[in-house]
């Protein structure tokens, strides 16, 4: 979860990276574990190189490096820029590395203890384009790589192919920062299915195929035709040659990294089979394991192919207007530039993210959030102040790649590159959710490594059966190998990542981002869900519902002063006394603020004219020299009673007075928590920075079980902590952003109206896409059946293998062994398909969204006040 925190000069950011005097201006220290999470030196070297580039910023450099807490020290030009300004600045560079460069730890779960075994991993990686660096210890492996040119997936593939060795913790630090918590990759689990060959992806099919008819013609020959025996041992090793040819592939490779798995025991047993003379039935067993094996990629590969589908739904051209006569010509998608006029014809996709400036339409935004309803899209008044702050769009203006336009032409103005788009991203995230294992799979491993060894052992115990049974020889043989194919765990291993990779595909087709298994195995267990109250719960649009001016004071004045003061700062409080303030002063002339600082879920602070003016909560007030008068405590007590959230105005010695908004809750709220509590979830509790009468209310309206107000964002992760204990499972529901602490701290963080947000799509291990609560409850139930499948597919899985195994004892043959084992392989696979097609559960509709339609200003300071 990442958050942004800026200190002032007396935190140690006083001289720049010689030690010499600061330069003149003012300095702004950042946490650097925030801006870029797990990254390393380079990274923050990069940072500062792009922020010195900048002309209102004089010097960045790094202090405390080597502690847990580095922050980055930047000294900026305050007659050009603001705090804001920098920190956005910084912010900004900061994706932008982080989009360019993914860094991962591979921990070893069989770590190497020879020097020579683990350079080979580092020299194998170094060599592959894309890899800026690659470095091991004795139990980990770390690369920085481009993600532009090579994949978290490709890397994880080509170690382990090329080098052989089993690793667990893969982690993307710029998308999955808690490195080494067990997400697990690093092996296909028996089960590789990206074979080519001259067939190309049904290379495994036809070679199965071929397989088949050549079985079938030997024991046509044998049964119908006076041919010699040599000629039908051709056929016969033919089938063989057919039927085992990428088993023996994938048997080499896994025990060429010390590991004895499915393909290696049908191997032993089909050549077991044809030296005890059943050269038909070892046949027919490559011929079975083969057609199963490649119907099993077939099938995980329709799943694969509903992720894969997305990347296609984005132009590969687009129509740009350049140059001063205002022709169009169209360029490819990847040559767009940042700033460039997009027009968008009717019925047409949109070629990349960027905010409308001429053309009014409905745009189909279903294919990045979900949304079933076209949403309305209109310019925004200010093309300039969008360009200089385009996570400040609203909603209204701002549309995404590979969606499609709706009955009128728009222009768009591009914000990001082709490979950097919300599509782009979400389509990245989720290939590398692939890569990303449960705690159930990560058992299952565990259990296949052991089960094998010990199978193996058993057949050879039944070898000695002879001493025990009078019977020959070769029929001991044949019976032991029919056990090897009964306990071949081929279902299992397959029972996990089928479900997971199904059902991350079915989030990713209703706007849901689930970034692995572990944060889908974690949302279907939670038992209360906490909700941030602004902008979850409720529209996140609130407005001026009552101007309350002190007394010597007037309404002109006391507006006046807050629309100076709160325009540099991007709350939804801030942003809606900007726009109210405005239409209701009317055109005066507004002055503009400086020296602003945030308090963090208090308010802020500013100078105007040469007068510090605070704006924010009773609370902050608390330590002033002077309390609020009885008049205006009397104010505050009256809105506050009546739902308002209440904004105390004071400038120098003087109370101007107090600001009233109210924020309405969304429509769909009080069904989504209805449908919640049907699915099990009925623990629900709404954290809010609000006063608690406001809280109350609000979770009153909605149905959320109880509400806590007056908290801080440390309050709110004291509050998650809390839950934990008492319920176990928690999961937090915010905006990615400001809540990102308690998101941290919980379970599972859930993110709303992800789509367009960079910080949204990185801190959350759950991301709506959409901001419309109705996903939640179908994430849940996703999370849910996902689960119910998992455990269906273990336990038909190892049913059918504990069935099969004295079967076989008793004397059941291979063939049928191994009709029945992948019969039971293309069950769990089929069972785990049924996630793709689970319908999303009516709720409620929500009435549509008005958009503000106006743009906060370019300045902005967070002020975390709910």
């Amino acid at each position: 979860m990442r958050t942004i925190a800026y200190m002032s000069d007396r935190d140690g950011c006083g001289s720049d990276r010689a030690g010499r005097q600061s330069p003149p201006g003012e300095t702004l220290a950042l946490d650097l574990a925030n801006l870029l999470p797990g990254s390393d030196e380079r990274c923050a070297d990069r940072l500062t190189v792009d922020l010195i580039a900048n002309p209102v910023i004089d010097d960045a450099h790094v202090i405390g490096g080597g502690t847990p807490t580095p922050r980055l020290c930047v000294h900026y030009d305050a007659a050009q820029a603001t705090a804001a300004d920098v920190q956005r600045r910084a912010w900004l560079a900061a994706n932008a590395i982080g989009a360019h460069f993914g860094h991962l730890r591979w921990s070893l779960t069989e770590a190497p203890e020879d020097e020579a075994t683990r350079r080979a991993v580092v020299d194998r990686l170094s060599a592959l384009p894309g890899v800026v660096s690659a470095a091991s210890t004795t139990t980990t492996v770390d690369v920085e790589f481009e993600r532009a040119t090579v994949t978290a997936q490709e890397l994880v593939d080509a170690i382990t192919a090329e080098v052989g060795l089993a690793t667990t913790a893969v982690s993307d630090a710029a998308d999955d920062h808690d490195a080494g918590e067990g997400d697990g990759a690093g092996h296909d689990h028996g089960h590789g299915h990206g074979h080519g060959g001259i067939f190309g992806e049904r290379s495994e099919l036809v070679f199965a195929g071929l397989s088949g008819t050549l079985l079938l013609g030997g024991w046509l020959l044998a049964t119908f035709a006076d041919t010699p025996r040599v000629a039908e041992m051709v056929v016969y090793s033919l089938a063989f040659f057919f039927g085992a040819f990428f088993t023996v592939q994938e048997a080499f490779a896994s025990v060429r990294q010390r590991r004895f798995e499915i393909d290696f025991l049908m191997l032993v047993s089909a050549a077991g089979a044809a030296a005890l003379g059943e050269v038909a039935e070892g046949a027919l067993l490559l011929f079975l394991f083969s057609v199963g094996h490649a119907l099993e990629g077939y099938a995980m590969g329709r799943a694969r192919r509903a992720i894969e589908a997305l990347a296609e739904i984005a132009p590969k051209t687009a129509l740009v207007r350049r140059g001063g006569t205002g022709d169009t010509v169209e360029v490819p998608v990847a040559e767009l530039r940042v700033g460039d006029i997009v027009v968008v014809r009717p019925n047409m996709r949109l070629a990349a993210d960027g905010f409308v400036v001429a053309g009014t339409s409905s745009v189909d935004q279903a294919p990045v959030t979900g949304e079933s309803v076209p949403v309305d899209k209109r310019p925004v008044p200010d093309v300039a102040a969008a360009a200089a702050s385009p996570d400040l769009i609203d909603a209204a203006a701002r549309v995404f790649a590979g969606t499609i336009n709706g009955a009128g032409a728009i222009e768009v103005q591009v914000t990001r590159l082709a490979g950097d788009s919300t599509l782009a991203r979400v389509v990245r995230l989720v290939a590398e959710a692939q890569t990303k294992t449960t705690s159930t799979q990560r058992f299952t491993d565990r259990f296949q490594r052991i089960f094998v060894p010990v199978v193996l052992a058993g057949v050879v115990l039944l070898l000695f059966a002879g001493f025990v049974v009078d019977e020959p020889f070769t029929a001991t043989v044949y019976r032991a190998l029919a056990v090897l194919v009964a306990a071949s765990p081929c279902a299992l291993a397959i029972a996990t990542p089928s479900a997971v990779l199904s059902a991350v595909a079915r989030a990713a087709r209703a706007g849901i981002l689930v970034k692995g298994g572990a944060a889908l195995e974690e949302l279907g267990r939670v038992e209360v869900l906490a909700f941030d109250k602004t902008g979850t719960l409720t529209q996140g649009r609130p407005r001026i519902a009552d101007v309350v001016p002190a007394a010597g004071t007037d309404e002109t004045e006391l507006l006046t002063v807050a629309v100076a003061v709160e325009e540099q700062s991007d709350h939804p409080l801030a942003r809606a006394i900007v726009r109210d303030g405005r239409e209701r002063l009317a055109g005066a002339v507004v002055p503009r603020a400086t020296d602003v600082r945030a308090l963090i879920g208090r308010g802020i602070v500013a100078s105007v004219e040469g007068i510090e003016v605070r704006i924010g909560k009773s609370d902050m007030f608390i330590d002033s020299a002077e309390r609020p008068p009885a008049e205006v405590a009397a104010d505050v007590d009256r809105l506050e009673q009546s739902g308002r959230t209440t904004m105390l105005v004071r400038a120098g010695d003087r109370w101007l007075g107090v600001i009233g908004l109210m924020d309405v809750p969304r429509p769909e709220a009080s069904a989504v928590i209805a449908s919640l509590a049907e699915l099990g979830v009925g623990n629900t509790v709404m954290l809010s920075g609000d006063n608690q009468r406001v809280a109350d209310a609000v979770a009153a309206e909605v149905g959320v079980a109880y509400a806590r107000g007056d908290l801080m964002p440390e309050d709110k992760v004291a509050e998650i902590a809390a839950l934990r204990t008492r319920y176990g499972r928690v999961g937090m529901v915010g905006d990615g952003v400001n809540d990102a602490p308690a998101m941290a701290g919980a379970n599972v963080g859930i993110a709303m109206g992800a789509a367009g947000s960079d910080v949204a799509l990185e801190t959350a291990d759950v991301a709506l896409m959409a901001d419309d609560l109705r996903a939640l409850p179908f994430a849940v139930k996703l999370s849910r059946r996902s689960s119910r499948v998992i455990k269906q597919n273990l336990w038909a899985s190892l049913g059918i293998v504990a069935v099969l195994i004295p079967a076989t004892i008793l004397g059941l043959g291979i063939g049928p062994a191994v009709l029945i084992h992948e019969g039971s392989t293309l069950l769990v696979v089929a069972n785990a398909l049924r996630l793709l097609g689970l319908p999303m559960q009516s709720v409620a509709p929500a009435e549509p969204s008005t958009a503000d339609g106006a743009l906060s200003s370019a300045n902005g300071v967070e002020a975390s006040r709910g």
